[in-house]
């Protein structure tokens, strides 16, 4: 829960590097959110309304992990605009958000897995 709340308090940082753990963790805790949303409102036959203010509340802080994410792979953030290619561009940004991080310092700052 630690790294779901660390992402939110950088809510619009796009700068610097973040580890596979953070954004894998942002990730899911914000899936397990959407759908437990999702739940509540199929229960009652909601319009869907919970889960699209939830999707606008986090929109910003997902891009910003998500280009810290790449900054640690030793990518520009602007990479994240390939998604919007259907399938392809899908499985590119997956590869490069599995990857490892980039050993060492790089024009986006110092390795984080160096500095825990």
């Amino acid at each position: 829960m630690n790294w779901y709340l660390d992402v939110l308090k950088k809510y619009a940082v796009f700068t610097g590097r973040a580890r596979r753990t953070e954004y894998w963790m942002f990730f899911l805790f914000n899936f397990i959110i959407a759908f437990v949303l999702g739940f509540i409102e199929g229960i009652f036959k909601g319009p869907g309304v919970l889960g699209g203010l939830y999707s606008l509340a986090v929109l910003v802080p997902s891009i910003a992990v998500g280009a810290r994410r790449l900054h640690d792979t030793g990518r520009r953030g602007w990479w994240l605009l390939i998604s919007l290619i259907p399938v392809i561009g899908t499985i590119v940004i997956l590869v490069f958000l599995v990857q490892d991080s980039q050993a060492g310092e790089n024009p986006y700052g110092p390795n984080p897995k160096a500095t825990v």
